[in-house]
């Protein structure tokens, strides 16, 4: 599987409250989670795109890089308050309830199905019978998940503080693709090393997006977020610095419908 940055529980309740969490925070997420290199949208989009379904779209981090390409979007979120967040900052932006489970659109509507840091998400089984009915023969499907490249040091001690509070969580680190299988075709793979400027306070809301800390007893979380202040103050490599660049891996995978 996958390597992530949110993890995946083993008991499905769990993994559904977790799944329900991010409305709550949906300012944070906004402010704190990082875009995607340019290089990955080229990478999983086809070349003749006109239409495209950004399914769990969230705040629109996905979105808002599709319509600067000029793109007809659809934005798919289940979360009312993750939808009304994305429609703040992009009116201009289709956005419907939905999931991948139960896409709002007729068969054959788009031409590529991007998904962004949300497939780890989804029922495989459930939904992708229902991407494919929304692609036509040869349509894109594209999965896409930034994470914390923890060979820099500082990012490892982040890590590390994160896994205290999410050491029941499935680490995705052994190496297999993502969940996908028939109709759709092998999968692709490539991955891209980039950096993404934060400041001290966007450090503080990009861990308080992850659903594991925001389903933290509020206690607990201050706590933890009170140890991300505490590393960015004292950490030889951020010396109290306005602003950091903390690195990302950004995995994509393709594939297309048969």
């Amino acid at each position: 599987m996958l390597p992530h940055d949110d993890g995946v529980v083993t008991d499905p309740s769990a993994h559904a409250s977790l799944a329900a969490s991010f409305g709550a925070a949906a300012e944070q997420y906004e402010r704190g989670r990082p875009t995607y290199p340019a290089e990955a949208i080229d990478w999983l989009l086809p070349a003749a795109a006109r239409r495209v379904l950004d399914l769990g779209a969230g705040t629109g981090k996905l979105t808002r890089d599709l319509l600067a390409r000029g793109l007809d979007v659809v934005a798919v979120e289940p979360s009312d308050r993750m939808r009304a967040r994305l429609t703040a900052s992009l009116p201009e932006a289709a956005a419907l309830a939905g999931r991948a489970e139960a896409i709002p659109l007729p068969d054959a509507s788009v031409d590529a199905v991007l998904v962004a840091q949300a497939w780890h998400w989804v029922e495989p089984t459930s939904a992708v019978p229902e991407v494919a009915r929304v692609l036509p023969s040869g349509g894109r499907l594209g999965l896409v998940w930034n994470v914390r490249d923890e060979q820099v040091p500082w990012v490892a001690a982040l890590s590390r503080l994160l896994e205290h509070e999410a050491d029941h969580h499935v680490s995705f680190r052994d190496g297999a693709g993502p969940d996908v299988g028939a109709p759709f075709g092998p999968l692709e793979h490539v991955q891209l090393s980039w950096t993404h400027r934060l400041s001290r306070q966007q450090v503080v809301d990009l861990v308080a997006s992850r659903s594991y800390v925001i389903t933290l007893p509020p206690g607990r979380r201050a706590d933890l977020l009170r140890a991300v202040l505490d590393l960015l103050d004292t950490h030889a490599d951020l010396a109290r610095r306005s602003e950091v660049d903390l690195p990302y891996l950004t995995h994509c995978y393709r594939t297309t419908r048969a």
